[in-house]
């Protein structure tokens, strides 16, 4: 099949690359969303990832970055492509989108779907004390992760520090894994399993009170706020919180007593021992 590649990553491409090479499929393009909106600004840190995504690109295949979604339908059929991959596209795709290639398009989402439909998965994940993520290969349709699904797998655990190279390494081998099933079924016109709606959650974006502590909240809800800031922005940031009226940024917490400092919570202690001023 000859397929278009859509991510949010040079590695993200990569994987997708290795996959079809390794099991005779043809990229023809890759796709890649510079702002998280159609016709939005572009977000910050864009430029680096684009410039490592030309580095790496293979020879003669085209990088596209379209600023709105106007003439993403025409420039995809113009490729006669089969298929379109995607791993991490913040748009919506237009329904014309979906039928520029002659199989429609499939997407990889880091969630055990119908769960966590949206863009951060692992995040909410994280925030609710899941003990595992797992990995969907499911057929895309108008709406965000809801068409049918191909193939999904779980087992990639989420320690209590969730470190986000650990994760995507992880995540990276279920795709090289699952990938070259979910294209085969894609091959013989599977339409995949149709998820159950009644069950579907939805991971979107954090809402501002996020990233503020409330001391009243119980331990465990305290400390999984805080993995889940943690593993957002890579270990940098963290929830804003009040201790001994000093604003605080906190990174690290334990449920267990730890070097630090005790804060009580609805249900008991929580030691903060990792923090910035916030």
């Amino acid at each position: 099949m000859r397929v278009i590649l859509v991510s949010y990553s040079a590695q993200g491409f990569a994987v997708l690359q290795g996959v079809c090479e390794r099991v005779g499929h043809t990229p023809v393009a890759y796709l890649h969303a510079r702002s998280l909106s159609p016709g939005g600004p572009t977000r910050s840190g864009a430029g680096s990832v684009i410039g490592e995504i030309t580095d790496r690109i293979p020879q003669g295949i085209d990088l596209l970055l379209p600023g709105s979604k106007k003439v993403l339908a025409k420039t995809l059929h113009e490729y006669g492509a089969d298929l379109m991959i995607c791993y991490g596209f913040p748009w919506k795709f237009p329904p014309s989108a979906l039928r520029a290639t002659s199989l429609g398009a499939i997407n990889v989402h880091t969630s055990m779907l119908p769960k966590y439909r949206g863009p951060i998965p692992v995040n909410w994940a994280i925030r609710n004390g899941d003990p595992e993520i797992g990995v969907t290969i499911h057929r895309m349709d108008e709406e965000f992760d809801s068409g049918g699904i191909l193939i999904q797998e779980s087992g990639i655990v989420l320690d209590d520090d969730v470190l986000p190279e650990r994760i995507w390494s992880a995540v990276d081998g279920f795709i090289s894994r699952l990938l070259p099933a979910a294209l085969e079924r894609v091959s013989e016109g599977f339409p995949g399993v149709a998820q159950c709606a009644a069950s579907a959650s939805y991971a979107g974006w954090m809402e501002p009170e996020f990233f503020r502590i409330d001391w009243g909240h119980t331990r465990s809800r305290i400390h999984n706020q805080v993995r889940a800031a943690r593993f957002g922005s890579s270990g940098t940031s963290g929830p804003a919180a009040w201790v001994a009226d000093e604003r605080i940024r906190v990174l690290r917490t334990s449920l267990e007593p730890a070097d630090g400092v005790e804060v009580k919570c609805a249900d008991g202690p929580l030691w903060i021992v990792e923090s910035m001023p916030g």
